[in-house]
């Protein structure tokens, strides 16, 4: 039996005005009306306000929440995987700061200085800056490099974030995936990386499907890229390199 917009509210636990102003911006629209006019949500509806209100909680914008949804390749079962990813990954993140709190409480209570690095090990281990000298020494004088020069040097720390949680949610997916057994040429695996790319495309600089392609030979020869995404899945940085190139393929036939 399809819900008004009340019975939503409480059941979500959000306000009545928030239900209006997603349905105003086209992230979750009420599929029938009764004969008064009034908002009817349906199971569906419901699916789609949970899934809306994960990646809330997860620190999507509501933007980017509709964009995902709205594509043609979405599954819900893989956005739900991925977000159960997303949330471990928290999970363990929290336990690390609680766990580096009950240190330091004890280095004071005991007056033993921590070690330095060991005071600071569990922050991010995304620096922007890290690499900044070599990228500048390999690509400084590419039209790529410049213009994501000129974009990341508007980002603040909270854009930073933001970018992470898109990267990770993207890692999530393709990390599941592979966990499903699903092969780098798969339509699916294809679609994951699709979004790699968009997300860089987004973020940083145009992101051709040919360039991707390059980008996808690096993350194997370079063996710092290869860490990070085995540290994610192993065996991740290969599956994600045959995944673009497939994808690339895909790309060149439709637009033959």
């Amino acid at each position: 039996m399809a819900c008004k917009v009340g019975e939503v509210a409480r059941l979500a636990r959000v306000s009545v005005r928030t239900l209006h102003h997603y349905d105003a911006i086209g992230l979750l629209e009420s599929s029938r009306r009764s004969e008064a006019g009034y908002r009817l949500y349906t199971a569906a509806d419901l699916e789609r306000l949970q899934l809306v209100l994960l990646y809330r909680e997860l620190g999507f914008r509501l933007e980017d929440i509709r964009d995902l949804i709205a594509d043609p390749a979405f599954d819900r079962r893989e956005a739900l995987v991925a977000q159960r990813g997303l949330l471990v990954t928290q999970v363990r993140r929290l336990e690390a700061m609680l766990g580096l709190i009950d240190k330091t409480l004890m280095a004071q209570d005991e007056g033993v200085p921590m070690i330095r690095e060991e005071m600071f090990e569990v922050f991010g281990d995304f620096d922007p800056a890290e690499h900044e000298e070599e990228v500048e020494g390999r690509w400084g004088e590419t039209d790529a490099y410049k213009e994501s020069a000129h974009r990341t040097r508007r980002y603040t720390q909270e854009d930073w974030a933001r970018h992470k949680t898109h990267g990770d949610a993207v890692n999530a997916g393709i990390a599941a995936l592979m966990d499903e057994g699903v092969p780098p040429g798969d339509p699916r695996a294809m679609d994951a990386v699709e979004r790699h790319r968009l997300l860089i495309d987004e973020w940083f600089y145009p992101c051709s499907h040919e360039m991707h392609a390059q980008l996808g030979q690096m993350y194997l020869a370079d063996p710092r890229f290869t860490a990070t995404y085995e540290k994610i899945h192993p065996g991740m940085a290969r599956y994600v390199c045959e995944a673009i190139a497939a994808n690339v393929a895909r790309a060149a036939g439709e637009r033959g």
